[in-house]
C-alpha cells in the first residue's frame, strides 16, 4: 500500500483519527506512508504503529525548512515511513536533489521487509510537486531507480516502488522509471506500474477533485500515487494479482487525507 498522510495541514488531529481507522479496516501488510510528521517526541508512523501492532522505518526529510513555514511551526520534522507486519532488518534513505527554488528536502526511503520465506526489498518516495518540474522529478526518478538497483540485492522477491510521484501516468519521469515505454533510467531494470493489472473502469485518480481537499485548488483529477513492482520471481512470486484505489472518502465524516491511497495484492511466496 501506499499513501500520502498530507502532514500537519487541515484538521491533522480528526485526520489522524481517520488514517488509523483506514488502515485497520485495511489490514495491509506493508504501507509506504509519506508526509509523515514528528514533533515534541512523537511520530505519527510509530503511533500508527503502535496502535496496529506494526514494526515501523522512518527517515526526515534532511530540509523541512519550507514545509515548517507553511504552516508556521518550527518545530515539525516531515519524512517518509514504512510500516510492516514483518521486522525491519535493514534500512537506508536518499535525499532526492532539486533546484534551490524547488528544494524542499524530498527522499527516498528504502526498509527490507523479512516476511516469511523471502526478503522484501520496499521503497516508499515523494518527488517535487511543481506542475512545471516534470524535468527536476526525471532526475529524482533516475536517483530512485539507482537506489532501487543497489539496494536490489539476492532475494526472489522483486522489488516493490511505492509513493507519490507528483506525476501523471504518461509523464517522461513514470515513463523512466517504469522502464518498459522508454529506456530504463538502470540498464535492464523494469519497474511494472500495478495499475497496468487494474480494470479499465477502476476508479484511478488518487487526487481526485471528489475530495474537498483537492477540490480547493481547483486541479484536475489525475493518478499520481504510485505502486511499482519489479518482474516476477520463481514462480510467480511477486506478481501482482489485483490493484484498486482505496481511503478515496470520508471516515466519520472526515476525510484522512488530501490523497488517495493505491492497494496492491502482490502473490505470496508460493507464488500463488
Amino acid at each position: 500500500m501506499t499513501w500520502n498522510l498530507w502532514w500537519r495541514f487541515g484538521p491533522w488531529q480528526a485526520r489522524q483519527k481517520a488514517v488509523l481507522t483506514a488502515l485497520r479496516e485495511l489490514e495491509p501488510d506493508i504501507v509506504g506512508l509519506q508526509e509523515v510528521w514528528a514533533a515534541d517526541g512523537e511520530n505519527l508512523a510509530e503511533w500508527l504503529a503502535g496502535e496496529l501492532g506494526l514494526h515501523c522505518a522512518w527517515a526526515a526529510s534532511p530540509a523541512p525548512e519550507r514545509w515548517r513555514a507553511r504552516i508556521g511551526d518550527p518545530s515539525v520534522d516531515i519524512g517518509n515511513a514504512v510500516l510492516s507486519r514483518w521486522p525491519v532488518v535493514d534500512r537506508d534513505a536518499l535525499p532526492l536533489s532539486a533546484p534551490a527554488d524547488l528544494d524542499d528536502g524530498r527522499l527516498a526511503l528504502y526498509a527490507r521487509i523479512a516476511a516469511p520465506g523471502h526478503e522484501v526489498p520496499f521503497f516508499t518516495t515523494h518527488f517535487t510537486s511543481a506542475v512545471h518540474a516534470s524535468a527536476v522529478r526525471c532526475g529524482q526518478a533516475a536517483a530512485l531507480a539507482a537506489f532501487v538497483a543497489r539496494h536490489r540485492g539476492d532475494t526472489p522477491f522483486p522489488p516493490v516502488v511505492t509513493g507519490d510521484l507528483n506525476a501523471w501516468p504518461d509523464s517522461d519521469e513514470v515513463r523512466l522509471l517504469g522502464g518498459y515505454k522508454t529506456a530504463p533510467a538502470v540498464p535492464g531494470q523494469v519497474l511494472l506500474d500495478a495499475w497496468e493489472y487494474a480494470g479499465p473502469a477502476a476508479p484511478a485518480a488518487t487526487w481526485d477533485a471528489a475530495n474537498p481537499y483537492v477540490a480547493a485548488t481547483h486541479e484536475p483529477s489525475v493518478r499520481i500515487d504510485y505502486i511499482h513492482v519489479g518482474p516476477p520471481g520463481p514462480g510467480g512470486l511477486g506478481r501482482v494479482r489485483a490493484v484498486r484505489r482505496a481511503c478515496d472518502g470520508p471516515v466519520d465524516g472526515v476525510w484522512p487525507s488530501d490523497h488517495a491511497a493505491v492497494v496492491a495484492d502482490l502473490a505470496d511466496r508460493d507464488g500463488a
